[in-house]
């Protein structure tokens, strides 16, 4: 989770840091790592065929989509968010619009309002065409969806 140190997870070299009462209006495009503790009023862009890591911390609110090989979520985002390589949305973590991975950690607690859609590295990043022949199964009440069709949750 957040702040555990994992091997060979993000990127060595350069931290970029958007301190806590600090606002940046407009698109950053970057590479390393990168950790949002205050506003982000616009996009972030991880440079191409780089790894790099951004981090939104505790606090932090990113009100634009989100391009980077791995995310960590531990604030606000309110965009959507494209990751690459792996996901992680601890437990205050908040995604307000659709997030696209490949791999994906959730924590409880964290919250997506808005589509997962899974993707693969060997599309370069495109989303993966929903199997027909998957059948969905409702966990309240058992009932089975037809082929390629989605069960509704009930609460």
């Amino acid at each position: 989770m957040l702040g555990s140190r994992k091997s060979g997870f993000g990127p060595s070299g350069n931290t970029t840091l958007v301190a806590r009462d600090t606002t940046i209006v407009g698109d950053i495009h970057f590479s390393g790592s990168l950790d949002v503790e205050g506003l982000v009023q616009g996009n972030i862009y991880a440079e191409e065929g780089k790894d790099a890591l951004v981090r939104i911390i505790d606090k932090g609110l990113v009100q634009g989509e989100i391009r980077a090989p791995s995310v960590i979520v531990n604030g606000m985002v309110e965009g959507d968010v494209y990751s690459t390589k792996h996901l992680e949305l601890a437990a205050k973590g908040r995604v307000q619009g659709n997030v696209h991975y490949t791999l994906l950690e959730m924590a409880a607690g964290s919250e997506v309002n808005g589509s997962l859609t899974h993707v693969t590295a060997a599309t370069g990043g495109r989303e993966k065409a929903p199997d027909p022949s998957v059948e969905v199964t409702e966990a309240s009440s058992g009932k089975k969806s037809g082929p390629g069709k989605l069960a509704s949750a009930k609460s």
